[in-house]
C-alpha cells in the first residue's frame, strides 16, 4: 500500500512541543476533575455557596480577566511577530504579557488581602476552600508562566528566530494560553456560577 502525502495546506501544524502538550492535557485533566469537585460539592449546599459567593469582588474578578484575556492577546501577537522574524516586536508582546501576568498578581494580592482583612480564610466554610485552593494552584501557574515569559523575551531578543526557537516560543505561548483559560473557567465557577 502506498502512503498518500498531503499537500502543505491541508496539514496541521500543532505549535510547539509535543511533551508541553502532553503536560498541557495533564494539567488540564487535573483542574477538570477539580471543577467536578467543585460543582458536586456546590450541588449539595447551594445556599452557602451561593451565599459565599455575593462576598467576592467580582471587579477585582473581572480586571483579572480582562488582564488575562488581554495578555493571550499579546503572547500571539508575539509569536505571530517571531513567525515573521521581527525579535525586537515579538519581545515587546512577551513583556506586555509579562505586564499584565504582574498586574493580575498584583490584583489577586488584594483580593486576598481584602478577604483576609473580613476574616475569611481557607477554615471560613467549603466555598472558601476550594476558592482559595483552586485560585492559590492557579496561581502558582501565573507565577511560573511568568518565568516562561521572560524565557520568550529573552529568547525573542536575543536569539535568531529558526524554527527551533519558534518551536520553543510556541510552547511556551500555549502553556500561556492554558493558564487563561483555565482562569476563564474559574472566573465562572467563583464569580458568575447562580
Amino acid at each position: 500500500m502506498s502512503s498518500v502525502e498531503l499537500p502543505q495546506a491541508a496539514r496541521i501544524h500543532l505549535p510547539g512541543e509535543t511533551g508541553v502538550w502532553v503536560f498541557i492535557l495533564g494539567d488540564m485533566l487535573m483542574f477538570a476533575l477539580l471543577f467536578a469537585v467543585f460543582i458536586y460539592y456546590r450541588s449539595q449546599d447551594v445556599g452557602l455557596f451561593a451565599g459565599s459567593q455575593l462576598t467576592l469582588n467580582q471587579t477585582f474578578g473581572a480586571f483579572n480577566t480582562l488582564l488575562l484575556l488581554s495578555s493571550s492577546w499579546f503572547v500571539a501577537l508575539g509569536i505571530n511577530a517571531a513567525r515573521k522574524s521581527l525579535g525586537k516586536i515579538s519581545a515587546r508582546y512577551f513583556a506586555a504579557t509579562f505586564c499584565c501576568a504582574l498586574a493580575f498578581v498584583v490584583v489577586k494580592v488584594f483580593e486576598y488581602g481584602e478577604k483576609f482583612n473580613a476574616g475569611i480564610a481557607i477554615t471560613t466554610n467549603d466555598f472558601y476552600m476550594y476558592y482559595f485552593m483552586l485560585t492559590g494552584i492557579h496561581l502558582i501557574h501565573v507565577v511560573i508562566g511568568m518565568g516562561v515569559l521572560t524565557f520568550l523575551w529573552h529568547t525573542a531578543r536575543s536569539a535568531e528566530l529558526n524554527e527551533k526557537n519558534i518551536n520553543v516560543l510556541e510552547s511556551g505561548a500555549s502553556f500561556w494560553h492554558m493558564v487563561d483559560i483555565l482562569w476563564i473557567v474559574l472566573f465562572a465557577l467563583f464569580y458568575l456560577l447562580r
